[in-house]
Formats: C-alpha cells, sequence, structure tokens
C-alpha cells in the first residue's frame, strides 16, 4: 500500500476515533449535568412541598395572586436570577432571567386557583370555612415545580455545566384570563429558542394533544326597573335578555360544528324577584379545535345577544374576557421530554396512600383507572382530538417551539376542577408528582442547552406547522381583564 493512502487512512481513524471518544465525553458531561439537577432537586423538595402547601392554603384567583407571587419572586430573587415583576401589564406577573448568550430556555409557572372550589385535604368533599376558592386544576404545584426547575438550571449555568440563558416566566390568571397572551402580545418571547412546561394530572405523560382555541366575553343587558306586580309594562327586564340570549345560542347549538363547546353562567340577574331588574350579565366561552372557527362561531353568538337586547327594548354592551389559540405540538421536542420522563418514573403510592386513593376513588364517576396508572409512564402517543380543554400556553406555541407533560399528581381517574383534584393537592401524592415533573423539565432542558441541533430541528418542525400564519392575539388589543373575578 501507497505510503499517502496508508497516511490518509490513519488519519481517518485517528479522527473518526477521537470524534467517538468527544461524543462519549459529551454525553458523560450531559448525564452528570442532569444527575445534578436532580439531586439539586431531590435536595430542594422540601422546601418545594411547603411552598405548594403555602399557595394551596392562599388559593389566590386569577390576576389576585399577589402572596403566590410574591413567594415564587422572593425564591428566585434569591436564587440569584434578575426578576421583572409586574410585567405585560399585570401586576402578578414577572419573568425571571439568569445567564447569557443562546439558546435561551424558558419554563413556565402558574399559580392561579379557581372560584367555588374550597375543599380540605380529605377524601371526602369537606369545604374549609371562609374559603371560597381551591387548587382544582394543581397550579399551586405547576408553578413551584417550574420555579425549582428553573433554579436547578440555573445552578447548572453557575457551575459552568451548561451555557445559555433561562428564564421563567410567572404567567397568572391561566383560568380565563389569558396571562400568557399579554406576555406573547408584549414580546417577551421573542428571543426564547424553546419553552418547557408541565401539568398536574392522573397519570404521566408527555402532551401531544392539542388544546381547544377558545374565546369568552361578559354579555350585560341594561333595562329599565319596575314593580314586578304593580307596573310591569313600565319596565324592561335585562333578565329577559339574557334568557332570550342564552334560548337562541341554545338553538343555535343545531347548525354549528359538532366539535364546538359553548357554556355560561348568568353572572348576575337580578336582585328581588318583584321588582324588574335593569341589569343582568352573562359570562360566556366558545370554543372549537380551530382558532379561525372560533372567532366565526363567536360572532353568531355576539348577533344573539343584539337580537335579544332589541326584542326586549333592552340595550346590550360585551366586553371580551379573554381568547387562546389552539396548541401547536413539537414531537422533536416531545422525543426528548419523553426519554427523561422514562428515566424519572412514575408515582409509587405509601400504603397510607393507597387508602386515601381508595376512598377518594369512590366519589368519582365513570370508569375508575387502576391506582397501578400512577407508578406507569404512558408511551407517546399522538392524538388527533383537541381534548376537552383550552389554555393559553396555545398562544406561546405559536411563537415559539414548546412541548409540555403531565405527571400524576391526582388519584388516577381524578378530573381536573373538582374538589378531589383541590383534596390531592394537599398530599404527598401531589408532591411526589411535582418532584417528577421537576426534574423532567429540567433534564429536557439540559438536552436543549448541550445538543443545539435538537433546537433546529424543532424550528423547522415549528415553521412547518405554523405555515404562512401571522399570530394575532384573539382577545384583541384589550387590557389584562384585571377585575374578570370580582
Amino acid at each position: 500500500m501507497p505510503f499517502k493512502k496508508i497516511a490518509t487512512t490513519t488519519l481517518f481513524l485517528s479522527l473518526l476515533i477521537w470524534g467517538q471518544s468527544q461524543n462519549v465525553k459529551n454525553e458523560s458531561s450531559i448525564k452528570l449535568a442532569k444527575e445534578t439537577a436532580k439531586n439539586i432537586l431531590n435536595n430542594a423538595w422540601p422546601s418545594d412541598k411547603a411552598t405548594s402547601l403555602k399557595l394551596w392554603d392562599y388559593a389566590e384567583v386569577g390576576f389576585k395572586e399577589y402572596k403566590s407571587a410574591a413567594l415564587h419572586v422572593a425564591h428566585l430573587t434569591e436564587a440569584g436570577f434578575k426578576v421583572e415583576t409586574g410585567v405585560a401589564g399585570m401586576p402578578t406577573a414577572f419573568m425571571a432571567t439568569y445567564g447569557s448568550g443562546k439558546p435561551v430556555i424558558g419554563i413556565l409557572a402558574e399559580f392561579d386557583a379557581l372560584p367555588g372550589l374550597s375543599q380540605e385535604g380529605i377524601p371526602e368533599k369537606s369545604i374549609i370555612a371562609g374559603k371560597n376558592a381551591g387548587h382544582g386544576c394543581g397550579h399551586d404545584i405547576f408553578g413551584t415545580a417550574s420555579v425549582s426547575a428553573g433554579i436547578a438550571i440555573k445552578k447548572l449555568i453557575e457551575s459552568g455545566k451548561i451555557k445559555g440563558t433561562i428564564k421563567v416566566f410567572g404567567s397568572p390568571a391561566e383560568e380565563g384570563g389569558g396571562g400568557k397572551v399579554y406576555l406573547v402580545r408584549a414580546g417577551l418571547f421573542n428571543d426564547v429558542d424553546a419553552v418547557i412546561h408541565w401539568h398536574p394530572g392522573n397519570k404521566n405523560e408527555v402532551t401531544m394533544k392539542s388544546a381547544l382555541a377558545y374565546k369568552s366575553a361578559k354579555f350585560r343587558f341594561y333595562g329599565i326597573s319596575a314593580h314586578a306586580a304593580a307596573q310591569p309594562e313600565q319596565g324592561r327586564s335585562a333578565l329577559d335578555a339574557v334568557e332570550a340570549m342564552d334560548n337562541m345560542v341554545n338553538m343555535m347549538r343545531e347548525h354549528i360544528p359538532q366539535e364546538t363547546r359553548i357554556h355560561y353562567v348568568i353572572t348576575n340577574g337580578g336582585k328581588a324577584p318583584n321588582v324588574v331588574p335593569d341589569f343582568a350579565e352573562v359570562f360566556y366561552y366558545v370554543r372549537h379545535p380551530k382558532r379561525d372557527k372560533v372567532v366565526e362561531i363567536f360572532d353568531r353568538v355576539v348577533k344573539a345577544a343584539e337580537g335579544a337586547a332589541i326584542g326586549t327594548g333592552t340595550s346590550m354592551k360585551f366586553e371580551v374576557i379573554d381568547g387562546t389559540h389552539d396548541l401547536l405540538l413539537n414531537k422533536t421536542l416531545a422525543d426528548v421530554m419523553q426519554v427523561n420522563l422514562e428515566e424519572v418514573g412514575g408515582i409509587q403510592y405509601t400504603e397510607a396512600e393507597v387508602t386515601f386513593a381508595k376512598k377518594l376513588q369512590t366519589s368519582l364517576l365513570g370508569t375508575i383507572p387502576p391506582l397501578d396508572d400512577a407508578a406507569k409512564v404512558f408511551p407517546l402517543k399522538i392524538e388527533m382530538s383537541s381534548g376537552g380543554g383550552s389554555t393559553d400556553v396555545g398562544d406561546v406555541s405559536y411563537m415559539v417551539p414548546t412541548v409540555g407533560l403531565s405527571t400524576a399528581t391526582w388519584v388516577p381517574g381524578t378530573p381536573a376542577h373538582s374538589w378531589q383534584a383541590v383534596a390531592c393537592g394537599a398530599t404527598e401524592i401531589a408532591a411526589k408528582g411535582m418532584l417528577n415533573a421537576s426534574k423532567t423539565m429540567a433534564m429536557t432542558a439540559i438536552d436543549l442547552f448541550t445538543k443545539p441541533v435538537i433546537i433546529e430541528k424543532a424550528k423547522e418542525e415549528f415553521k412547518k406547522q405554523k405555515g404562512e400564519y401571522q399570530y394575532k392575539a384573539l382577545l384583541g388589543d384589550r387590557l389584562p381583564a384585571l377585575t374578570y373575578r370580582d
């Protein structure tokens, strides 16, 4: 063999061996970073449990989460983040930043409770006296896990194990207030390369199901009061207008796409039966898997309200409260998160927790999953349906590649927005799921910080999914509805 050919072959083999050794070295450093993150989060767990229980007790509703947000801000500030509060016109919103340069990875944190879900942390319905709201969607542990994962990543950046920027977004009023929509509209995600989030649930899985786009509004009718028995002809009932609107919308259900969901509550129907109500209000949600259909159907609901006002001799004004996009899925990021979730694993119950869970399951309706589901990690599955709920994470997903997961923080079979979910929030069951979520998010973030090709591929998929669509907030240019829970 000629000397030149031997030298060339030797050089090629040397480069190949060097490349393989570098890959081994990189994989080893990534594994070490993940183990370090898990240890950090294990050590933080007692403190995180205490934080989540404080938030569970605060149970502050949308845009009123002053103590909850302040607690998260204090922890991030103490950890060394630069924290901006009151961002995007929302007093309880914040953005915490640490590090410099690319990539920029965001983690979403929620912390609002739901009205009307007061409940003790026991497996039977028991309202806490003097308390109205409760964490029926688990945002007390949602925000806590996200903040803790962010702090773990900060420590890795600080020690030089990874490079880049971590941002934790405190997003209030997810439950009908659209906090993230205002964050998106204010441009706070413009420099972010990927976003990670999670949500409490009753099983362990990476989210590959979209959400329903939706738009909500309060319709207010104004009439003329009068004595309902002596001079009814002098009155014009605002409540009649609400009922007429509701009847028309209910008839409309037959003539809209079957995937549509419309629901409402009458928030004000008058004060006394013998007084013709001169004011009444009804709060509507319109949902559909596609954002353009939501707008179309919502406009028909507005027409029903206008017709109701004409027919009852009243006047009507409406205020758009919220509007969110459907959720763009990113399989590139989901595949990465799935590997990390499988490494973290599911939830193991103690005997006491099994007793609690079995007792709670007796109050559930329908088919009840086995308790063993909490210990499983479900395989990654793309679901064509959009599920039954909506989330303002959808708006984030139209700005930047986004990925999320759910962990078994509730007893299997527990529905969201229920007293059972609130009860689980005060238990170790929820705390275990919270820890698993924080670990999975931190480990996924480490992959994004250390493997640029993942972000490149995720962005390519994102562009293909989004197409030519230019983002536009469904709630328009309104200011945050800070009093929507009043």
